[in-house]
């Protein structure tokens, strides 16, 4: 058999051509070059894909990033019945090789415009016949169209594995993947010890991760069926190049390289800061990293360890203040603006309602919470765990809700019931404001996300909104400026006095929400009754009254 010798500007290589060091295999498109590199400053040689285009060459796969080649004798040809094999052409010897249980008749390997190396028949584009491909076993690089997750038929994962340095691909410390256990989440191990988990999936991006949502970069999903439960993302635009990379310490970052400034620009990145640390605040605890210490127990939830948490051991994390006696009937209590708790022990139902979910829930013992499993459109399906919460973080914003099982004497109090939104336990839950709590999420969605056409006007400490409750109830809602003055402990005194000047000539305050940065008084909307003493202030008096 002849060898041919082949053009640097081939996309394919055929049993008769091999591809030596120093040639280079192209995409149709010229996006991506696969050859002989050496990382670093190391002198080994491996083969791999990186870009073509841009001025920085980043390699993206790596075919023997475990067996390199110690000078530049290596071969990559492809042999019968389909196997892609690189050779190292002193000795003979095999260095590396694809897999396959089958075989074709005429077998090529071809870089796609995707950047995937795939090994197929020649006169065959269909994918699903594909012999291997390189998108199935990606070093630390998640690219465009590549499947994130598993394959239950070939039993096969595709997972990110991190370098060990800039001048050693060999696989590192870290590895990123789809956890299958319980409800699919991504996550984040050093060897075998899980570092960070992402939060389960919303319907609209992962419950841990706000700052991945719409844009006009890339789009996104989760694919959930019988045969491939995985996560993939696709470009929107053919000119944009960026990728899902694991760093050598840990990280994952999402990168788009910019022509403007020919580099590479952080888009997003996870873990973001310390309440990311997976368990960082035990069971039943709640990370907020505004806060010091950041580590507090959910409302109506104590240290089960007061000694250890006061010096920053928060391990043991938190158990109700009622411990639960499911024969004398549990209630739910809905806590809000949070990361979704670790989804290890949980199962989900895509078709039955919130209520059928809380139903589910009741009826099972070992059954601690109950949520939504898709939140949009208006939310659908049922997520339930069976197991002490844990990884709990408090979102400044796109932060979920989620219904907890508590003793029948924690039942919700008040028509508006008791919502968490300052989930610390600290000196100010000692200041009662006998007023329950709303939540962001209802508060934004009573008044529509806080539509200029439901502003009723502006006053000394910030705008008014009239808002609608689910039940019913019209509402007025005081947001207080962000840039105020006034801080938590005024804010707080300040429900307190209101509370207690509650007067029939008044117009009702009906509770408060206090989250994150926010800080909003929700009152009694009545037609043609003046808000000027509470929504404004003297200064405002007449400034504004509410109508219909």
């Amino acid at each position: 058999m002849s060898i041919q010798k082949i053009s640097n500007a081939t996309n394919t290589i055929t049993t008769t051509q091999i591809l030596r060091d120093g040639e280079t295999m192209i995409s149709s498109d010229g996006s991506f070059e696969l050859g002989f590199f050496s990382p670093g400053k190391s002198k080994n040689r491996y083969v791999g894909m990186w870009y073509k285009k841009i001025t920085d060459s980043t390699v993206v796969w790596i075919a023997n990033r475990e067996v390199p080649l110690t000078n530049k004798s290596g071969v990559l040809k492809v042999v019968d019945p389909g196997l892609l094999v690189l050779l190292n052409d002193t000795n003979g010897g095999i260095i590396w090789s694809s897999n396959t249980s089958r075989h074709v008749k005429t077998p090529v390997a071809k870089v796609l415009d995707s950047g995937n190396l795939v090994v197929k028949d020649a006169n065959d584009d269909d994918p699903g016949n594909f012999l291997w491909e390189s998108f199935n076993y990606p070093t630390n690089t998640m690219l465009s169209g590549m499947k994130f997750g598993w394959n239950y038929k070939t039993g096969l994962e595709v997972y990110l594995s991190s370098w060990k340095s800039n001048d050693d691909p060999s696989s590192g410390d870290f590895t990123y993947h789809f956890d299958r256990t319980g409800y699919p989440q991504k996550v984040l191990k050093k060897g075998s010890v899980v570092q960070y988990k992402s939060g389960p999936w919303n319907g609209l991006r992962y419950s841990g991760m706000p700052n991945l949502r719409k844009n006009s970069i890339y789009k996104y999903g989760v694919v959930l069926n019988k045969n491939e439960p995985y996560f993939t993302y696709e470009l929107l635009d053919g000119s944009i190049i960026s990728r899902v990379t694991l760093s050598e310490s840990g990280v994952t970052q999402r990168l788009t390289w910019v022509d403007r400034t020919q580099r590479w620009e952080v888009y997003a990145t996870a873990p973001t800061d310390n309440c990311d640390i997976y368990r960082s605040c035990g069971a039943y605890g709640s990370c907020n990293i505004a806060k010091s210490p950041v580590c507090g127990c959910l409302d109506r939830f104590l240290p089960k360890d007061p000694e250890g948490w006061n010096h920053g051991d928060w391990s043991n994390g938190c158990v109700r203040r009622t411990p639960l006696n499911c024969r004398n009937g549990d209630v739910f209590l809905k806590y809000s603006g949070i990361k979704l708790p670790d989804t290890r022990y949980s199962q989900f139902n895509v078709s039955i309602t919130l209520e059928e979910c809380k139903v589910l829930c009741l009826k099972n013992c070992s059954c601690t919470a109950y949520t939504h499993l898709d939140i949009s459109k208006g939310g659908s399906g049922c997520l339930l765990w069976f197991e002490d919460l844990t990884n709990i973080k408090l979102l400044s914003e796109e932060g979920q809700y989620i219904y907890i099982r508590m003793a029948s004497s924690e039942r919700e109090r008040g028509r508006l019931g008791y919502q968490l939104t300052d989930d610390h336990h600290d000196e100010h839950h000692n200041k009662s404001t006998d007023l329950p709590l709303l939540d962001l999420y209802t508060i934004t969605k009573a008044t529509d996300n806080f539509s200029i056409n439901n502003k009723l006007g502006e006053g000394g400490f910030g705008p008014v909104y009239k808002g609608l409750l689910e039940d019913g109830q019209e509402i007025a809602v005081k947001r207080l400026s962000r840039n105020s003055f006034q801080g938590l402990d005024e804010f707080k005194n300040e429900v307190i006095c209101i509370a207690k000047l509650q007067h029939r000539n008044l117009v009702k305050l009906l509770g408060c929400c206090i989250q994150g940065e926010e800080k909003m008084l929700i009152y009694e909307y009545m037609p043609n009754r003046s808000l000027d003493l509470f929504l404004f202030g003297k200064k405002y008096g007449n400034s504004i009254r509410i109508q219909e």
